[in-house]
This record gives structure tokens, sequence and C-alpha cells, in this order.
């Protein structure tokens, strides 16, 4: 284990500093400074190697939390590397874009700031990467069995992974023309610059797993034809069928969706467009959603030199520490301050937008808003609340309700729940033989570490289904729920 006294010893947690927000604004890359590795070691040696280690109960991935705790503090990266990649695939996204309910779930969070667990989950394949330990791996022998895997997210990645290493002819088709779903399109730089998809991709590439991209399943391929060319076919595609907000002037210009506006200002950070075609520099910024997607508008409003930014959130204020309704070890929904919030703008919290207003061009110029009390009932208006706010620019990041349904998922005819999603069972199959379904397309707009053990469990289902068993590791049924 880590040091047995380490929590005793270091009791503070410490984490990379950010680039200071005047040097960071003006360009895309990640706002992280480098961080010492001693501090890492030191960091690391504050796992207290629990003998029940609720860390991996907090995790989707069930990674092995307090095993490369120990190892960075003994200073043997390399193990920790083989460690951490025996159960996560891409350590370098989750490092830097998992919520990390495994330090909700800490016990030393019980009454100590819990461990740095997902600063050192990315420190170390950042130091496998620099030191060259992260090689392709080829299967050492092919099964003459071909899948499809429909979508390059996280779920579509992990699952061509696994299967290309079991020895089958793995081809990812995605609609869009690069590779990496909202990873490469939703993501901004500075969250996660490209380069990390870009790396791994060569990994998978020399693995043997080929990639077909601008490819829309339904519509430039039929279904028949890709089932008829495939053993077995893995629906990956996400939750892309965006939430709307039906209120008045929604017609107006000047109002989209967020995954209108980030992919485009990714497309410049690609080399795509010297400007993007729809930019806040010089506006007045609305961001109508208080989650991850919308604190990504924030912050890339902030570095296309936006004149105000204000985010909009109908729920109250979430509170600073731990409600006693969302006891430890389950994650708690916590007021935080993203990098992106750091940069500055307002955050207005129990608002609901009650018209948007236009000018005689027929753009946004204004929104009207209200207070909001939840109550038992829904969001009631608050009399005497209503004003309006300039808006020369809306984004609406109010998440997603579901896969889109048109082309691929009607066309195949599997079946549906009550949400929309495509329902599996606990192998991952649907209700179309030979066709499986990983990641937010069955389970729903969630975190990306469900979608990297949703594909890791499909890829398994589906080496089962194609053979005689699997000598995948098999992790968390769909059904299957852990403290988040």
């Amino acid at each position: 284990m880590a040091d047995p006294k380490g929590f005793l010893k270091i009791t503070e947690r410490e984490l990379p500093e950010h680039r200071p927000v005047d040097v960071r604004i003006q360009d895309w890359r990640e706002v992280y400074q480098d961080f010492d590795r001693g501090t890492v070691v030191n960091q690391a040696s504050r796992c207290m190697d629990c003998g029940i280690p609720f860390c991996h109960n907090g995790c989707p991935l069930g990674n092995l939390i307090p095993e490369w705790n120990d190892l960075v503090h003994r200073h043997d990266w390399g193990e920790a590397i083989e460690r951490l990649h025996a159960t996560n695939n891409f350590p370098e996204f989750t490092g830097r874009l998992c919520p990390a309910p495994c330090e909700s779930a800490c016990v030393l969070g019980i009454n100590q700031p819990a461990v740095t667990i997902k600063n050192v989950e990315v420190s170390i394949i950042d130091r496998a990467w620099e030191e060259g330990w992260v090689q392709p791996r080829p299967p050492a022998a092919l099964t003459g069995r071909k899948v499809a895997v429909v979508g390059s997210g996280p779920a579509g990645l992990a699952a061509a992974q696994q299967l290309t290493r079991a020895g089958h002819t793995v081809t990812v088709y995605e609609r869009a023309d690069r590779v990496g779903g909202l990873l490469r399109y939703g993501i901004p730089e500075f969250k996660m610059e490209k380069r990390h998809i870009d790396r791994r991709l060569a990994q998978m590439r020399a693995e043997g797993t080929e990639f077909r991209t601008g490819v829309d399943v339904g519509v430039d391929i039929t279904v028949e034809r890709l089932r008829a060319e495939h053993d077995a076919v893995v629906l990956a595609g996400g939750a892309t069928a965006w939430r709307d907000l039906p209120a008045k002037g929604r017609e107006l210009g000047g109002i989209h969706q967020a995954m209108e506006y980030l992919p485009l200002a990714n497309r410049v950070q690609q080399g795509d467009y010297d400007t993007p075609a729809i930019s806040a520099e010089g506006k007045h910024v609305v961001v109508i959603g208080g989650g991850d997607t919308g604190a990504d508008c924030v912050g890339t409003a902030h570095r296309q030199g936006a004149a105000s930014v204000t985010q909009l959130e109908i729920m109250p204020k979430p509170p600073a520490k731990r409600p006693e309704g969302q006891p430890w070890p389950t994650m708690p929904m916590l007021y935080k301050v993203t990098s992106a919030h750091e940069e500055g703008g307002k955050r207005l919290y129990s608002v609901n937008t009650v018209e948007f207003l236009g000018d005689d061009k027929g753009d946004v110029r204004a929104l009207r808003l209200v207070d909001v009390k939840r109550t038992d009932k829904g969001f009631e208006p608050q009399p005497g609340t209503e004003r309006e706010i300039p808006a020369q620019l809306v984004t609406l990041a109010m998440g997603f309700v579901g896969p889109q349904k048109e082309g691929m998922i009607d066309a195949l005819g599997v079946e549906l729940d009550g949400r929309g999603n495509v329902v599996r069972d606990r192998d991952y199959a649907t209700t179309v033989d030979g066709v499986f379904c990983a990641g937010d397309m069955g389970r729903g707009q969630s975190l990306i570490v469900w979608a990297i053990a949703e594909g890791r469990s499909a890829a398994a289902a589906v080496d089962a289904y194609l053979g005689d068993g699997t000598s995948l590791p098999v992790a968390i049924p769909p059904t299957a729920r852990p403290l988040v």
C-alpha cells in the first residue's frame, strides 16, 4: 500500500494551478500549468488503501485506484500504467474530462479532503506517453470475424479497441469528417487538446482498427448492407438529440444549440476555418443551461472576445458542501467553479426564459427572464421578478433527450424504452440479433467513464457472441448502478 501514515503526514490536497486568466483566454491550450511529479507522488501517498475501497464502486470502470496510487508512491510508474490500462483504455480522456465520482466515494473524504485520484491518473498516462510506454498491442491472430462499430466517441473507441485486440476485424463508422465524436467537436480545446485523441487513434490504427469517416449509417450505407458485411454491429452513436427551448421568439437569429456553436470553434483550431460562422466576438452572450456543456460555451465565448457572458440555470444554486440527502459515498450535486467560470461572467440560478426579444433585423437582442421557485407542481414564476438582459448570441445547453431516431435507429427496428433510448439486455444485446449497444445511445446522456465502461463490456459480450466465451474483461451490466 501507499505510505500507511501518508494521509496523516500530508493533509493538504494539492492540484495543478491554472494558467493566469489573462494569459489563457488569449489561446486555446489546456488551462493547467505543469505539475511537479514529486507532488503527485506525495498526493498518491495519501491513499489509505482501505479494507473496502469505495472508490472502486464510485468508478464505473472499476479502476484499481489503491493499486496505482501505491505504485506511484513507490515510483513504479511503468507498472502503474499497466494497472491503469487494465481497466481503462483512455485514461488521458477520463483524467481530463471525468467529474471524478471516485473522489466523492473516497474514504479519506469522509473527514478530510479526498485523494487527488483524477490528477494521479492523468499524471500516470502523461508520463507513460512521454516515456514511450504506450505501444500498439495488435492481436496474435485474427478470428476471421468482422465487427462494425457505429460511432467514434469514447464508447465506440473502447469497444473497437477491445474487439480488435481480441482478433476481430473491426471497422468504425463515423458520420463526421474526423474521428472522436463529442471528444473531437464537443469538448473545447482548452479542456482537452485534440492531440490526445490523435495519438490514441494512431495506436488503434497500428493495432488494426479501420476508421471510415463521413459515413452516416442508414443514409450513406444501408443497415441491411452493414449487417450483411459484418458478423456483429455495435451501436455507439451517443445521445445526440438535443433538448430545445420552445419559448416565444425562438425563431430569431442568433439563437443556437450548443452543439451548433461549439464544433465551429473546434474546427477553427483544427484549421478548417480562419473564423467560426458563429462567434461571440463583441457580443452579449447568454448561455441557457448550467451544466458542463454550458460551461464549455462560457469558456469558448471568453476566448472569442465576448462583451459579456451570462449563464442561466432554472434549478436553485447547489450547496457548497455535501447535503444531508446526498451522503457519502454518493456523488453529491455541489456548486462548482470551472476554469471557464474563473474567467468571468455571471451565473444566474432559479430563472426561466419567458421570451426572446428581437430587433428590426430579426435577430435576438435581449431575453425576458423571470425568477422561479421549485415546488411539487414544477417551477412557479415569482410575481414582480420579470426583467430583460441583453443578448446578441444565445446558446442552448440544456442537455440531450436520447439518440437520433431518423436513419439508422428507425431502419434497424431496435426496440426503444420509454425515454427513447435503445433497449439492451444484460449482455448489451438489442432486440435485433447480432446488434449490440453501448454508451449514451442506450444509457442516455451520462459520464465519459460510463461510456468507456459500457464500450468495454459490450466488446466482451460481442466477443462471446462470436465465439466460445471471451477472454476480454467483463465490466458492469447496463442495469447496474454505482454510487454516482
